[in-house]
């Protein structure tokens, strides 16, 4: 959140997390959504299995996308918990544990605890949330004492596979920085860049969203927008090609840009879409999953290993994909080719 509120504010932050990462299951295919699944089918390649640390799957829909993935030979799952209760859950759903390794903790706080120890310990090489509250669990990641934090800001990342579009799509950040100030955006802008580069797709086209295409003073998201593509020509943000502020219709809609006059190799064609706060930014992610049935994933960075923030809503399909992104960004940042 802004400033955390002061705490940040086989192989074939806090309560003020006032959001919801949920999918709905069941789209369109579409050339994006065959880019969703290409994510998976490489992390299913992926040379051994990540550690991931699976913090409080206590009950069936936290357990059943991470033992899913274990059985694909995508990850070792770390299971970190209440083992009577997890294996309570996994007996009555049907899921196979044999391939989890347990860590027993008795309270998801204490769960939360062990998982950034373990982290620091090199023993997991990433974090995925179970069904513990959001900010317990970002609260153990971002205590300054003992969490995870680097000096990057952490946010999120929706990856989204929209029908009818070509590219998938970053939306960010719709989850964690609620009023992100232009230093914390150039952070969230350059966290969606690395993610991008690093699961294999290519230079970013990156636009900086507002309600409008031209810079106005009395829309502080427009100014910001032109910032950030300056501080991009500066070398302050590496590895994408930025334009802002854009509009929406002629970010993601050639025909648009073209109406408006916009030279720019980003109009209609971006890839990662930087919303101006996070109340636009998650309505907008919510819009094209719920309205348009996007495919979607979500992934936290900036802090020491990858975080997958899941929600109850998410559906297993999602959550697989989640992991599969996080396994594929893993491998990536130990030097790995994805």
């Amino acid at each position: 959140m802004n400033d955390m509120h002061k705490i940040l504010s086989s192989k074939t932050q806090t309560s003020q997390y006032a959001h919801d990462t949920g999918e709905m299951p069941g789209s369109a295919a579409s050339s994006s959504h065959q880019a969703f699944e290409q994510l998976v089918s490489r992390a299913v390649q992926l040379p051994g299995q990540v550690p991931v640390g699976i913090v409080w799957p206590c009950e069936e829909h936290a357990l059943e996308g991470a033992m899913d993935a274990a059985q694909r030979d995508i990850i070792e799952p770390v299971l970190i918990g209440d083992k009577s209760a997890i294996v309570s859950v996994a007996q009555a759903s049907g899921i196979a544990l044999d391939k989890a390794v347990f860590i027993d903790a008795t309270t998801p706080a204490e769960a939360a605890q062990k998982a950034t120890t373990l982290v620091r310990e090199g023993r997991v090489k990433a974090l995925m949330k179970g069904s513990l509250h959001t900010d317990v669990f970002m609260h153990a990641i971002v205590e300054a004492e003992s969490g995870l934090r680097t000096n990057r800001r952490i946010s999120h990342v929706f990856v989204l596979a929209v029908p009818g579009y070509k590219d998938l799509l970053f939306v960010t950040d719709a989850a964690i920085n609620i009023f992100p100030d232009l230093d914390v955006k150039r952070d969230i802008v350059q966290n969606a860049i690395d993610l991008h580069n690093g699961l294999g797709l290519g230079v970013p086209r990156v636009a900086i969203l507002s309600a409008v295409e031209t810079v106005n003073s009395k829309i502080p998201g427009t100014v910001d927008a032109a910032c950030l593509c300056k501080m991009a020509e500066r070398g302050q943000i590496q590895g994408g090609v930025l334009d802002g502020p854009l509009a929406m219709d002629n970010a993601v809609s050639i025909e648009a840009a073209k109406i408006k006059n916009i030279v720019s190799p980003v109009a209609g064609r971006a890839q990662i879409l930087v919303a101006p706060d996070l109340e636009s930014g998650n309505m907008l992610a919510k819009n094209m999953i719920f309205m348009s049935g996007a495919d979607s994933a979500g992934i936290v960075l900036g802090a020491a290993v990858p975080v997958l923030l899941t929600s109850r809503a998410n559906s297993v399909q999602a959550r697989l994909a989640s992991i599969a992104i996080g396994a594929l960004y893993v491998h990536h940042l130990a030097g790995g080719q994805g």
